[in-house]
């Protein structure tokens, strides 16, 4: 609690950036769990700042040290399960859950120093909440036996670990990163993460111990899939790469390739090129519409995701290909970036830039919108998957007792009707808010859903076994 200090700033095309003026708020007078809408007039200069602010108190935040682990007790534990649990469902629909990580150590770490020795702490960030191990001076295998505690807002968000070396009064120096989405948590397994660069496409130097517990309510999780996401108060901007460019379009290429054969197919049928095909074709059409109801809509849906069920996956040789393309264009991007700092960068090019760059944006939504469907039918997060039958499921249940009428005016009445009963509510749509979870195929390899094969990790505890889910060697 204190003074909130609060700077405007501008950045035009050549990257130049302005300090436009500046604001104070004191956080102390303002009351907790309201809305406190404020226009804030910037000190140096004419405007002023409206904003929405309210405070919340974080609570289930912790640091503490092997010996006091929160969840080691058991009736600390039982607790917790308790507040969870399926009876308090509809009870404080934002407390999701709790995440407990260890963080015990790193072993061969890169050298930063000219020591041959770093000095190493550890930063881990879920959404925006971020705590820190303390720093292990001189040491490239250190041991920080740390146990943290972060409250879940999103069970879709991912842990970010990420160690670093101290560096005085200088930026801190990378020396690897993980990322863990929290629906793959194995609860109560120490595993051997290894490390990986900037980002998370090809691996670094050490690995890292980790052991993780998670406590959610499903209930409270799958209705917050249908919100908003919570966007990061800090991300890095993506520079421009011909590479990431040519690949986004190969994305968008295999997809349109899809839909055009899928069209292909049925236009086969329509022409009988195969008899047997298009007479099986014809009869099913004049079945399905002659007894079509509206129910059977997400019906079929539901059997697609049962097919993809218990049909073998058939994504392995998609994914090896992926992650090899990923490896060969960071590769090729630090070629480019040799070759840009002996060029330097012209100056009308930023025009030009600024273009690719949204082109390459919206080419990689594409790619991204596209494969997030496919990995839904495709199990690739059961959890969403399962979410999305029980949806389905409902929705056909629905569709077959309730009129379609009654069912649309609902939904009118409640899309007009939003604002009037919640005037600050963020408009939606539910099914992207949903897909939005999904990850797309790049994401499959950075975070850890489908890992590139060949390089296995060495399952905890077990030396001499490897892990069937992780894939990545551990020197």
């Amino acid at each position: 609690m204190g003074i909130l200090e609060i700077e405007v700033w501008g950045k035009d095309s050549k990257k130049h950036e302005e300090r436009l003026g500046t604001c104070k708020v004191d956080i102390s007078a303002l009351p907790l769990k309201q809305v406190n809408c404020l226009e804030l007039p910037l000190e140096s200069c004419l405007g002023a700042l409206i904003m929405s602010i309210t405070l919340t108190p974080c609570t289930g935040v912790s640091i503490s040290d092997l010996c006091v682990c929160p969840l080691a007790d058991p009736s600390e534990r039982k607790q917790i399960y308790q507040r969870y649990c399926f009876q308090n469902s509809l009870k404080d629909m934002k407390d999701i859950g709790i995440l407990q990580v260890k963080v015990l150590k790193a072993v061969d770490l890169l050298a930063a120093d000219f020591s041959g020795k770093s000095d190493p702490f550890c930063l881990l960030e879920l959404g925006n909440d971020r705590l820190q191990t303390h720093t292990i001076y001189k040491n490239l295998n250190p041991e920080w036996n740390k146990v943290f505690t972060f409250p879940i807002k999103d069970i879709h968000d991912v842990l970010e670990v990420t160690v670093f070396d101290e560096d005085g009064d200088k930026p801190p120096d990378f020396l690897g990163k993980v990322a863990i989405p929290l629906l793959s948590i194995r609860d109560g397994q120490q595993n051997c993460y290894v490390l990986k660069n900037k980002d998370l496409e090809q691996a670094f130097k050490g690995v890292i111990y980790l052991e993780m517990d998670l406590i959610y309510n499903p209930v409270k999780a799958s209705i917050r899939t249908f919100t908003p996401r919570e966007k990061r108060l800090v991300e890095d901007s993506r520079k421009l790469s011909k590479k990431i460019l040519s690949r986004d379009a190969d994305r968008v290429k295999r997809l349109t390739m899809a839909i055009w054969n899928t069209i292909q197919f049925l236009k086969s049928c329509f022409q009988w090129e195969s008899t047997l095909r298009s007479t099986i074709a014809f009869v099913v059409f004049l079945v399905t519409v002659w007894n079509f109801e509206l129910y059977m809509v997400p019906l079929a849906l539901l059997l697609l995701f049962v097919y993809n069920f218990i049909r073998p996956m058939k994504g392995k040789i998609s994914n090896i290909q992926d992650s090899q393309e990923i490896a060969d264009i960071e590769e090729e991007e630090d070629e480019d970036d040799k070759e840009s700092e002996k060029k330097g960068l012209i100056e009308r090019l930023y025009m030009v830039q600024d273009i690719v760059s949204t082109v390459q944006n919206i080419l990689e939504e594409i790619a991204s919108f596209g494969e997030r469907i496919k990995n839904t039918f495709n199990w690739t997060v059961p959890f969403l998957s399962l979410l999305a039958c029980l949806i389905l499921t409902v929705a056909t249940i629905t569709l077959y007792l309730v009129p379609l009428r009654y069912i649309i005016l609902i939904w009118g009445i409640n899309k007009f009707t939003k604002k009037l009963r919640n005037p600050y509510s963020i408009d939606n749509n539910e099914l992207l808010d949903f897909l939005s979870r999904v990850p797309s195929d790049v994401q499959k390899v950075c975070n850890g859903w489908s890992p590139p094969t060949g390089t296995p990790t060495l399952r905890s505890g077990h030396p001499q076994s490897w892990s069937s889910t992780r894939l990545y060697y551990c020197e």
